[in-house]
């Protein structure tokens, strides 16, 4: 990491342009060392995305806009953005309070992680091939920012959906990001420990982005993880604490075709050690990412009548 301090001062004053911001956001970046996986995953595209958002702007942006010049009070909020990036170490859409997810913008804080699961792309694609009918009832479990079951709500206009999480301030922004997308007749937040408070509901399709991350990971992200909320992240010794809990009880909460989506990410080859018997199905993504395994209720069952779970 460089030990030279960023010209927060010289930047206002020399640079004009988005484009100088860009460039300049992207090389402070470069030269401080940051870490990115959070929405980007390099330099430029973290810069812009700071900029814009100082200036009020959506991506993605016209060429045209590239050399507009910025007045020194666009120039100081945007140079204010980059030093809190630089000298906190805290994910960008924690600065800006936002971010994407399936094509849907979400309020985002330090309350929840931020969105990445590649999960958008399988809830874009409809579960296709797994699903075998549309499904009405939906479970978003370990649902944080809302996002995963928000977007299942778009993608299943018919679908009544639950968000449930054990964090009482995560629920509060699953609650904002309802309201912001009008969507309170029929996507509901809920406080539960898995499925305690869920009092025997049956769902078609349950999706989970549960805490999985092994002790070793823990001990080893990067600060920016670290900003975000370990209960949201650590899952015991080789992460599958909480997954263990939901293969056993999943069954009871899922309808007789029903199906279960969950990501373990990087805890993937232990799950597959622990439970040989089970056939997981792993999903390939287009845009990448990896972790996402697929159960039907069947596969459950019979999990549950050899012992298994």
């Amino acid at each position: 990491m460089s030990n030279s301090s960023p010209d927060f001062a010289g930047a206002v004053a020399e640079l004009q342009t988005l484009r100088d911001f860009f460039r300049w956001g992207a090389s402070e970046f470069i030269a401080a060392g940051l870490f990115y996986g959070h929405g980007t995953d390099n330099p430029w595209d973290e810069s812009e995305q700071l900029v814009l958002h100082a200036v009020h702007i959506d991506p993605p942006l016209a060429d045209e806009w590239l050399d507009a010049r910025l007045t020194r009070m666009e120039r100081e909020r945007v140079v204010a953005n980059i030093r809190r990036r630089i000298e906190e170490r805290i994910p960008a859409a924690y600065i800006t309070g936002q971010a994407w997810f399936a094509s849907l913008p979400f309020v985002v804080d330090e309350r929840v992680l931020v969105p990445r699961s590649p999960i958008a792309e399988l809830i874009e694609q409809r579960f296709a091939p797994w699903l075998s009918a549309e499904p009405l009832q939906i479970l978003d479990l370990c649902t944080g920012s809302g996002c995963i079951g928000i977007a299942c709500a778009f993608a299943f206009p018919d679908a009544e959906v639950q968000l449930s999480d054990i964090s009482f301030e995560a629920l509060a922004v699953a609650e904002e990001n309802i309201q912001r997308h009008g969507i309170s007749e029929r996507v509901f937040a809920l406080q539960s420990d898995l499925f305690e408070n869920l009092h025997g509901q049956r769902f078609d399709l349950i999706v989970s982005n549960p805490p999985y991350v092994d002790a070793e990971d823990m001990a080893s992200l990067p600060l920016e993880y670290h900003a975000e909320p370990e209960l949201g992240l650590a899952s015991g010794e080789d992460g599958l604490d909480f997954t263990r809990r939901l293969l056993v009880e999943a069954l009871d909460h899922l309808t007789e075709s029903g199906l279960l989506v969950v990501e373990v990410g990087n805890s993937w080859p232990a799950l597959e050690d622990a439970y040989p018997e089970i056939p997981f199905a792993w999903v390939e993504f287009v845009r990448g990412g990896h972790g996402v395994f697929v159960l039907n209720a069947a596969d459950l069952r019979r999990a549950r009548e050899l012992g298994v779970i």
